[in-house]
């Protein structure tokens, strides 16, 4: 599950030995704390929730659905919920619509989200089947959940914040220019994306 503390400096020290710019603001900024959630559809399912709203709105939903359809809200409970009873929880149409996606595939057995394929971007295009996720939620849950090593969300914007703060460039990176960036980091880039959201507000920096 995630990248633990020790997985972290093992990747970005070697990061470091071999880029001068992410040496010097490991020094000023230490390391990040690790990133963790649980493996498995109640994370994806509480990424629809929380999509567009704040922290405090998603926790919401999320205890208004768990005290209508229990903890955890099995796929097949959601599914059998009707309409007005979600919307009543806080669960537009729309992310009904993202929700029953999810719960369709887990119940069906055509995602299993214990087995999902080793290589990433396989697993990036069987997460992403689902409506709702995209290719940077994709890959949030596979860092933050899965802890794959080499994940790197390179069109994520305080990704790229991060890289202008650290490489002191001109102008924020583009995704292209982010992804060209890191590729000398293989197979650590999981760490770095974690270290670049640490960064890119620190006041250390």
């Amino acid at each position: 599950m995630g990248l633990s503390a020790d997985a972290l400096k093992l990747g970005l020290d070697a990061i470091a030995a071999k880029e001068p710019a992410i040496a010097r603001a490991l020094d000023a900024a230490g390391y990040p704390e690790p990133r963790i959630r649980p493996t498995g559809y109640a994370t994806l399912l509480r990424t629809i929730v929380g999509q567009q709203v704040s922290v405090a709105a998603a926790a919401s939903v999320w205890k208004r659905l768990e005290d209508l359809l229990g903890e955890g809200i099995a796929p097949e409970t959601l599914l059998a919920a009707e309409f007005e009873a979600l919307r009543s929880c806080g669960l537009s149409r729309q992310k009904q619509g993202y929700a029953r996606s999810l719960c369709e595939l887990v119940a069906a057995g055509t995602l299993d989200l214990e087995n999902l394929p080793e290589d990433d971007e396989e697993a990036i295009a069987q997460l992403v089947r689902i409506k709702g996720i995209g290719r940077w939620s994709a890959e949030v849950y596979l860092l933050f959940a899965e802890g794959r090593t080499d994940i790197w969300p390179a069109g994520d914007l305080a990704v790229q914040a991060g890289l202008h703060k650290i490489f002191a460039l001109e102008a924020r990176p583009s995704e292209k220019e982010a992804r060209d960036l890191a590729e000398p980091w293989r197979p650590y880039r999981g760490a770095a994306a974690i270290f670049t959201w640490h960064c890119y507000n620190n006041p250390a920096l």
